[in-house]
């Protein structure tokens, strides 16, 4: 067989197919960034971040992952988890249309096996209380995980 038939690029694949991968290199980012990213964490206000991840001075970075046009176009609530981050990025395959995203959150480019910000998200502390609270949820979830 063809080795360029085993490979599947962003383009060519189901919109699950690329989510899990632009999902993956986004936490591959964070991770490679000094983060601790965590996969489809549910927040208090009933949203669900596709990668949070705590950062090693306690800061959060939520990332949502659009697979395509139509996701992006159809899902509007991007900013209904800016009061659970200090920053927020979108994360997008390579050859997603980036022209098409609001300025304002940041940008990462992502496929199975990394990814980079194309964008710096701006920078939104946490109140004290509201960082404390999340950060003790991030670690149960992330115990609850790694027990199961």
């Amino acid at each position: 067989m063809d080795s360029a038939a085993l490979t599947l690029s962003a383009c060519e694949g189901s919109r699950p197919e690329i989510t899990s991968l632009v999902t993956r290199g986004a936490a591959r980012l964070m991770a490679a960034m000094g983060y601790a990213p965590l996969l489809e964490v549910c927040l208090p206000n009933g949203r669900r971040a596709d990668v949070m991840a705590l950062g090693p001075k306690g800061e959060i970075v939520i990332c949502e992952v659009k697979s395509g046009l139509e996701d992006y176009r159809v899902d509007r609530k991007w900013g209904e988890y800016l009061p659970f981050c200090d920053a927020f990025y979108f994360a997008v395959a390579p050859e997603f249309p980036q022209g098409v995203l609001a300025p304002e959150p940041g940008l990462i480019v992502a496929d199975g096996f990394g990814g980079a910000v194309v964008r710096a998200s701006p920078h939104t502390p946490l109140a004290g209380a509201r960082r404390k609270a999340l950060i003790v949820a991030f670690g149960r979830l992330a115990a609850t995980r790694a027990a199961v």
